[in-house]
């Protein structure tokens, strides 16, 4: 490993180092995210996960805030190294810090744990204490006491086992005596190490003393916890007092027959380090029944095999290995009773003894095991209950099963472990890749493997191709794999079944058929995730029933549960299931799919919008869609909730829409989707939605429509201070405005105003906001005229008119307040902050800053929060109060590095300005 460049340490006291050299990175909160990236390198870890790891179940308000502004801080420390080897990116819905994993300690503990099982007990106990040799302390010290990682002490104690072990192997029983013996007499219930004491004890030729170290750790047992110490130690301590202790614990009494049944194992094994870790330690602590599920081709088997191969030594008395056919397709499952009687002959049995019913064989098989430590590897299981009579009995073997399914029955009745596999991280991924075809162009690997969907049949598809056909080269295949629509066929193999499309339609054709049904209409729609209302709309079933649906074939592996009623498809899966529904749903049913799909998000959206900000809008889609079909949508939180979760559905429903020719649809749901983004604006996301309404609009020739989506470009233009083209938005809106309604006309006059505003046209602008005004009090239309007023006051404000700014800025505040419109009311107090420190008065500036960044924060609404701590900062420099200026000013750039980035260069450099203050 390189000198320079970042490292970190998990393993005692958080730290950043450069090399050799600490990085001082700042206080708990800053370490404590530092600590959960490095946990998980390589993977997304959730912001939520970061805010309740952090703060518990209490965050603070500015939870989101204060993490953003740390991930900026760390990116800039990261970025300042003498070797910048790390970066911190942002994935939705979180953020992954990239950097080799044994550049952090606790990772690199864990390799050379990997690598010592395969060494030589000489080379594996130098190994064991070279990683035990990391810890420094307490780990994860210095970070909030809510931020913890148990493993990190599971794994020390495991390295420490491993290690006294590959001592014992090597005869090192007297030193072993005297770290083990205080170890034991602090905590006589730690069984694991009391055995080890007992074997070195033994071995030393001091048996006496093994045996009555067996019954202090009896009696303290008996004491503590009312039982006998765990069948480990009692068989151990038989052992001793027969004086039959082998030397070496692999070794297996002659007349007992110890199968070895595995088949081949991957030459190497990547990204699969904490399932592996995982199986570890259920095995070591005696776990008797372990389920790992997962979607077709994402490696269940794989890893398996390979850890039962690592792992075996732990199996003194043998490893039995069926594969049960669960989901072949060209055999049935194999029923309980032949792989009994596979097992029963692997045990010896000879073949003429093995009984016929299938009780008998089920009772041999637990007498002939009973006692025994074996692993038994259940590959492919189709059901519980195909595997329960295969379970063996009592505590000391292990049973690890694979399966499509997850299996969860067997977790009520045998209180198995689950696991379900995903997909690999990129940079796993494209090793699975170059194992196969040797290295390549690293932009292009990380193409093909992103495109495979790092899922890991796919991957060994894509590498063998490569490294069989010559003709075949890197840019070739992820040209063919870039497209959809020959994705899966590109990832077929030639003249087998078992390509990736194969491996999927074993898993569908299984399924009952009004689960296939519902996937099916699923399939259908181009959403990239689906909750049960959404699905309940599209399948024409219950919510219940949809929920139902859904869990149910998450548990099949088919989708996952991406957050909480949320769930998808694999990338592949999901084209798979895109050209099945194209197959086997008549394009009506398609279409009718699609308008319904359409029909839920037009009135979901409608609903939504009305509980976040004034409707000034006047289309009605409240009622394509009975309200007990739509997700509780009562409240400010859980409308802006539904949009920011729904949101790349409703754009994927938009784009098929239009593609399909229903301009109209489209025009109606970008109209009432609109509100959505003035609350919390994105400048991609919003053009977008507004630029696709507008060409449905003029390719339906409406009218109506098209003035409603040039008024909604004039309020991005506004938003973003984006002056070409708004002006002959804002011009071309009133024009259609007076052709078709009042109410139309006054808001389309308000947004011209306040675009003759931007270009700096205060006077024009002034007449036609009061304009705007008057004809408001005439209508009596208090929305509008509040808008209106507040408007007017930003452009007096602009033309040096304070003292009439001012008045209309209170008067429209009024009406915000009146209203209950918080999402104007924060516009109105960082308006009468300005207006207050343009005039002087700080203390007035201060009081109504303040107040609107409270509302803001409370509410969630980010981009204004950017803006009113700038206002804040602002207040306070001038009240040279330069510390907290600063804190709001770091605070205001870490928001509009996600909500207005096009801004954030001049804000930094008005903070920088600050510096030299």
């Amino acid at each position: 490993m390189a000198d320079g460049g970042a490292r970190v340490e998990l393993l005692g006291p958080v730290r950043l180092l450069d090399g050799s050299r600490a990085v001082p990175v700042g206080g708990p909160g800053v370490k404590g995210l530092l600590a959960l990236l490095a946990l998980r390198v390589g993977k997304v870890v959730p912001l939520e996960e970061i805010i309740d790891a952090l703060w518990g179940h209490d965050p603070p308000a500015t939870a989101r805030t204060i993490v953003h502004g740390n991930v900026s801080q760390l990116r800039r420390l990261l970025r300042e190294m003498s070797d910048p080897v790390a970066e911190i990116s942002t994935r939705p819905p979180g953020y992954q810090l990239s950097l080799a994993p044994d550049r952090i300690d606790a990772h690199r503990a864990r390799a050379l744990l990997d690598q010592a099982a395969l060494e030589s007990p000489e080379n594996a106990s130098k190994l064991l204490a070279e990683a035990l040799a990391l810890w420094q302390g307490p780990t994860l010290s210095g970070v909030p006491d809510s931020v913890r990682a148990p493993e990190l002490d599971e794994l020390r104690r495991a390295i420490r086992y491993a290690r006294v072990n590959a001592d014992l192997d090597l005869g090192r029983y007297d030193e072993l005596i005297v770290e083990l013996s205080p170890i034991v007499r602090a905590d006589p219930l730690a069984e694991r190490t009391a055995g080890q004491l007992m074997r070195a004890l033994y071995h030393a030729g001091r048996r006496g003393e093994a045996l009555e170290l067996y019954r202090t750790v009896s009696r303290a047992t008996l004491g503590s916890l009312g039982v006998e110490p765990g069948a480990d130690l009692r068989s151990l301590h038989e052992r001793v007092l027969n004086d039959d202790l082998a030397a070496h614990e692999s070794e297996v009494p002659e007349q007992a027959v110890a199968p070895s049944q595995l088949p081949p194992a991957l030459p190497t094994l990547a990204g699969r380090e904490a399932e592996v870790e995982w199986l570890d330690g259920l095995a070591e602590r005696g776990d008797s029944t372990v389920i790992v599920s997962g979607t077709a081709g994402v490696g269940k088997s794989a890893l398996v095999i390979w850890w039962a191969h690592r792992a075996a030594r732990l199996f003194p008395d043998g490893v039995l290995y069926a594969a049960l056919q669960g989901f072949d397709p060209h055999h049935p499952p194999l029923e309980p009773g032949d792989l009994l009687s596979q097992f029963l002959l692997g045990l010896g049995v000879p073949a003429d003894e093995v009984p016929e019913h299938l009780h008998e064989r089920v009772a041999l098989y637990r007498s002939l095991i009973a006692g025994r430590r074996m692993l038994v590897l259940l590959d492919d299981a189709r059901s519980a209950e195909q595997v329960r009579p295969l379970l063996p009995p009592g505590a000391r073997s292990m049973t690890v099963v694979t399966s499509r399914s997850r299996l969860e029955a067997l977790a009520v009745s045998h209180s198995a472990k689950l696991r379900v596999l995903g997909t690999l991280a990129p940079e796993d991924a494209v090793s699975v890749i170059e194992e196969l075809a040797g290295p390549a162009d690293f932009d292009l690997n990380h193409a093909l493997a992103r495109l495979c969907g790092y899922l890991p049949l796919a991957l060994r598809i894509a590498g063998a191709k490569l490294a069989a056909s010559p003709q075949w080269t890197l840019k070739d295949l992820v040209g063919e794999l870039g497209n959809e629509r020959t994705r899966l066929a590109g990832l077929d193999v030639t003249g087998a079944d078992d390509g990736v499309r194969a491996a999927f339609d074993v898993s569908f054709r299984g399924l009952p058929d009004g689960l296939a049904r519902t996937l099916l209409r699923l399939a259908a729609v181009p959403a990239r995730h689906a909750g049960p209302h959404l699905t309940a709309a599209i399948a024409e079933i219950s919510v219940e029933q949809a929920r139902r649906d859904l869990r149910t074939l998450a548990a099949h592996n088919l989708i996952a549960e991406i957050s909480r009623d949320a769930f998808a498809p694999h990338d592949l899966v999901r084209l798979y299931l895109r050209d099945l529904a194209e197959t086997e749903l008549d394009p009506a049913e398609r279409a009718a799919v699609l308008d319904r799909a359409i029909r839920y998000h037009q009135a979901a959206s409608d609903t939504a919008r009305r509980k976040m900000l004034r409707i000034v809008d006047p289309l009605d889609l409240t009622g394509l869609v009975p309200a007990e079909a739509l997700p509780p949508l009562e409240t400010f939180a859980q409308a802006q909730d539904w949009f920011a979760a729904e949101w790349p559905n409703l754009l994927a429903v938009l784009d098929a829409a239009y593609a399909d020719g229903r301009y109209a649809d489209v025009l109606r749901l970008a109209r009432v989707a609109h509100t959505y983004r003035v609350v919390c604006p994105l400048y991609e996301e919003w053009i977008r939605l507004v630029d696709l309404g507008l060409a449905a609009a003029e390719a339906a020739d409406e009218p109506l429509g098209q003035c409603w989506m040039l008024i909604s470009r004039c309020a991005i233009a506004l938003t973003f201070e984006l002056v070409e083209g708004s002006i002959a938005d804002a011009e071309r809106a009133v024009g259609l405005a007076t052709r078709l309604d009042g109410r139309s006309l006054i808001v389309a006059k308000i947004h011209l105003g306040s675009v003759l505003t931007l270009l700096g046209r205060y006077s024009e602008a002034i007449e036609r906001l009061l304009e705007a005004v008057a004809e408001t009090e005439r209508t009596g239309d208090l929305e509008l005229r509040g808008q209106a007023l507040n408007n007017c006051a930003e452009t007096e404000k602009r033309a040096g008119r304070p003292a009439e700014a001012i008045t209309h800025q209170l008067a429209s505040l009024e009406i915000d307040r009146q209203l209950g419109d918080d999402s104007y009311a924060v516009v109105s107090l960082n308006n009468l902050a300005e207006l207050h420190l343009g005039i002087g008065d700080l203390e007035a500036a201060e009081r109504y800053a303040r107040e609107a960044v409270s509302l803001a924060v409370s509410r969630q609404f980010e981009l204004q929060e950017g803006i009113l701590r700038v206002t804040l900062a602002r207040v306070l420099r001038g009240q040279e109060r330069l510390d907290e200026a600063r804190e709001q000013y770091r605070l205001a750039v870490a928001l509009y590095e996600r909500m207005n980035p096009r801004q954030v260069e001049d804000l930094r450099k008005e903070a920088a300005d600050l510096e030299s203050v």
